[in-house]
């Protein structure tokens, strides 16, 4: 990790070139009043979790990393059993926020309860449910309001799985998105609230505000969102109908014995990878015998290494039908990783001068490398790059002081 942060600040002339960008453009999710800017070299140390449910085949792992971010926003939750709903109900939640993280951390902390005290001890399947995450969603702003201070900006965007015995809730705000893997393909995902979409642009409008530069008012890129109350007073509309709104989307998915995984992730994954690429990289990864935690931790060194400058946090939910670890995908991977390390160090050897760590990966980038990751090619093995590079230079120093 230490060889790939090193890596990472070689290549801060990227994070200088995006960053300037961004202020032509606007920083995504701008709060009035709140300070934007880069961290001069990543902060790569991540946080990984995980656990199985008593459900046969539910399995979860999650990761989150600050990045170049000045500040760490998201925050996440995961309930593998909910006090009073039978075996096979389960919870998991990614939240990114803006202008600090107390609507996010909030989010994490209290919207499971609110979902609990709306589904009641029997919900019925599916609209009992779907009509219950839009309540908990809207109660949980509520609660939020009563607790934030007046003056204060700021808010959280957000992704909710709530699992049934039958059904896959999915119920997102926001840009923060959840896709779900069947057969091998993506079958279904989240499309993100932004300002300029039809029915959130009517919304907007009834409501009083507009949207210039594909923001509200000019200035907050998603139009829904738990906080942000500066957007949600236009008098004698409901809650739902403000200019930026927290009742979500819900999409109820009747499980199959085919779905494979749900990825929930913030957008800073998303800036980075697309759903193919996703269901790709993630699949190759289970193949390989990873664990959810440790796929999602490879996932985020790829977004980071791919350019997202945000706060990334990624879950990935596996059911019965995932992919299982495969003694094939595991010898090309083992033997793709040691082709990689043996091209680094003729890299090395050949030049006159040892080269940097950024021009032996841009020369790797260059060749036709057969039998990288589906999705993540070759910066899903920056990591694996990074070390064999690492321990050439540290023999190389070694070396030099014997002499």
């Amino acid at each position: 990790m230490a060889a790939f942060a090193r890596l990472l600040e070689r290549l801060r002339w990227f994070a200088r070139a995006q960053e300037a960008a961004e202020q032509e453009t606007e920083v995504e999710h701008k709060v009035p009043g709140e300070p934007g800017g880069l961290l001069e070299s990543p902060r790569c140390s991540q946080r990984l979790h995980g656990g199985a449910a008593a459900a046969p085949g539910l399995r979860f792992g999650a990761s989150a990393v600050q990045g170049w971010r000045a500040r760490m926003e998201d925050a996440h939750c995961a309930r593998l059993a909910l006090p009073g709903l039978p075996s096979g109900w389960a919870f998991f939640a990614v939240l990114d926020g803006h202008g600090g993280a107390r609507a996010a951390r909030f989010g994490a902390r209290h919207l499971p309860g609110h979902v609990l005290g709306e589904l009641g001890p029997a919900p019925r399947e599916p609209e009992d449910v779907r009509q219950a995450l839009r309540s908990a969603f809207l109660r949980a702003d509520a609660h939020l309001r009563a607790l934030w201070p007046l003056s204060d900006p700021g808010g959280s965007t957000a992704v909710v799985l709530l699992v049934s015995p039958s059904f896959l809730y999915l119920a997102h705000c926001g840009d923060s998105r959840a896709l779900l893997s069947r057969s091998g393909s993506m079958a279904f995902c989240t499309e993100d609230h932004r300002p300029h979409r039809p029915r959130e642009r009517e919304r907007i409008h009834d409501a009083g505000g507009t949207v210039r530069r594909r923001r509200v008012e000019g200035s907050l890129a998603v139009s829904r969102a738990l906080g942000d109350f500066a957007f949600k007073q236009a008098p004698g509309r409901p809650p739902e109908l403000q200019l930026v709104s927290a009742e979500p989307e819900v999409a109820a998915l009747a499980r199959q014995a085919e779905d494979e995984f749900v990825l929930l992730a913030s957008d800073g994954v998303w800036d980075a990878l697309s759903g193919a690429d996703l269901v790709g990289l993630v699949a190759s990864r289970l193949r390989l015998g990873l664990a959810p935690e440790q796929l999602c931790a490879q996932l985020l060194d790829t977004c980071l290494f791919k350019g997202s400058l945000d706060n990334m946090t990624c879950m990935v939910v596996c059911f019965p039908g995932a992919p299982r670890p495969c003694e094939e995908a595991i010898r090309r991977e083992m033997a793709l990783d040691a082709a990689l390390s043996h091209k680094v160090a003729e890299l090395y050897s050949s030049a006159q001068e040892p080269p940097c760590l950024n021009t032996v990966f841009r020369t790797l980038a260059s060749e036709d490398i057969p039998g990288l990751p589906p999705g993540g090619g070759l910066h899903s093995k920056a990591t694996v790059i990074a070390e064999a590079y690492s321990k050439l230079r540290q023999t190389s120093e070694e070396c030099q002081e014997k002499r």
